[in-house]
């Protein structure tokens, strides 16, 4: 039997920070309590006072591989995750070719294994080849292992194309994530459609291409009986539907992103795109909006919508840039320091957000929440001391973030995956 002792840590209980040993047996979380003691061969790590949690769930990153591995690989983006405390990883599949055969369903889940950090959840996507016109053979790629599914990067244009896919993931109580964006609607925008865009004589993507596209697929949703989820949802009208399309009992949920609750379009200095992602940061209103949603419950989870792009890449302004930045390993700190050091929300919210509600949400059963017999998938965080983000400390290909310079608490120190150490601060320093 192997064990492995994490002495002298805190975590929350009954929404107080308390001390915390955690004994890990052979992978799986044997004990959580105080002054835990192990075999003479365990392995004891030190905690040094430092936060302990359930290892964090993303439910949307981007690792790019295959085909754009000069951006991210499998590898380098695993790697990021680990860094930031996330030890469960969805991967959208944006990819070339995209793995929307069995085949390369398979294919992908054995690249992911092979090369992965952490644990990673593979997507479907809903169309073949992600273009939009013709459903995937669900039930192929269900009995293949697939459980997520989306077209990602891509809103699709067709109701009927949606109203079918809605039909076969629904027999299978499988989730449709959706990009919601109406192309026509969107217009070609590269920012939000207001005063900064008109400012920045730049095209305007008017928050109606989002919501327009959710209304669509909410009704679908209530036709079908399928369970609707919303990417990354960055206007008020879009979380003014999906509270009325709750509270009507249809199966809709949704995730924000970091960014969209901490910066709106005004925050935006200058032709900038590292302030470039698709949805567009929006109004200031509507990133209050988010936050509200967040707290009412309307916006079930947050995800970091993880999208590295090469240096090059993104230093083309806003009109030749790609969408996107990365994620993975600011998400935590950075709405620590923002909303929980400033009593906005608590961190007991923080890390159900970022763990226990993506665990529920889309029942992952492999991802652990610090209970005896549970995975033992832990993050320890250091919620007292300042750090600075700097993309050089990545371990991420990308270093996209208009986040650089920032002053946080609650950098990663430690992230177990099944017990096994996979990301540990002291070998960086």
């Amino acid at each position: 039997m192997s064990q492995t002792l994490l002495k002298n840590g805190r975590r929350v209980v009954t929404g107080q920070l308390a001390a915390s040993d955690v004994l890990i047996e052979d992978g799986k979380i044997a004990a959580v309590g105080t002054n835990l003691s192990a075999n003479d061969d365990a392995t004891v790590y030190d905690l040094d006072n430092n936060l302990i949690t359930p290892g964090l769930v993303d439910i949307h990153v981007h690792l790019r591989e295959p085909g754009y591995t000069n951006k991210e690989t499998i590898a380098t983006g695993s790697r990021a995750a680990a860094h930031g405390g996330f030890t469960t990883i969805a991967a959208m599949a944006n990819l070339k070719p995209t793995c929307d055969t069995p085949e390369r369903f398979h294919a992908q889940e054995a690249r992911n294994v092979k090369d992965g950090a952490v644990k990673i959840i593979q997507y479907s996507p809903v169309t073949k080849g992600r273009a939009g016109q013709k459903p995937v053979d669900v039930a192929a790629q269900y009995a293949a292992g697939a459980r997520l599914f989306s077209d990602d990067g891509a809103g699709i244009q067709d109701a009927s194309v949606v109203y079918q896919a809605m039909q076969q993931l629904a027999k299978y109580d499988l989730p449709i994530c959706d990009h919601a964006q109406d192309n026509q609607l969107a217009n070609g925008g590269v920012i939000n459609d207001g005063s900064v865009a008109k400012k920045m004589g730049l095209p305007g993507m008017p928050k109606i291409s989002e919501t327009a596209q959710i209304a669509r697929n909410i009704v679908i949703a209530q036709a079908t009986g399928a369970h609707y989820h919303v990417c990354h949802v960055s206007t008020k009208e879009s979380i003014e539907l999906i509270r009325h399309a709750k509270q009507l009992g249809i199966n809709v949920t949704c995730e924000v992103t970091p960014h969209h609750l901490l910066l709106a379009d005004a925050d935006i200095p200058d032709d900038d795109a590292e302030y470039k992602m698709n949805p567009p940061l929006r109004s200031r209103e509507d990133q209050e909006a988010c936050l509200a949603g967040l707290l009412d419950g309307t916006i079930d989870c947050i995800a970091t919508d993880h999208a590295p792009h090469t240096d090059a890449e993104k230093h083309r302004g806003f009109l030749a840039s790609p969408n996107g930045i990365v994620g993975s390993e600011t998400a935590f700190a950075l709405l620590y320091t923002r909303y929980v050091k400033n009593g906005i929300f608590t961190l007991v919210e923080l890390i159900d957000w970022l763990s226990g509600a993506p665990k529920r949400v889309f029942k992952l059963e492999d991802a652990g929440q610090l209970a005896v017999g549970d995975p033992a998938d832990i993050a320890v965080f250091d919620i007292d001391h300042q750090t600075t983000i700097k993309p050089d400390q990545f371990f991420s290909k990308g270093h996209n973030t208009p986040f650089v310079g920032d002053r946080v608490y609650g950098a990663s120190v430690k992230t177990f995956v099944d017990g096994k150490l996979v990301y540990d601060r002291e070998d960086t320093e």
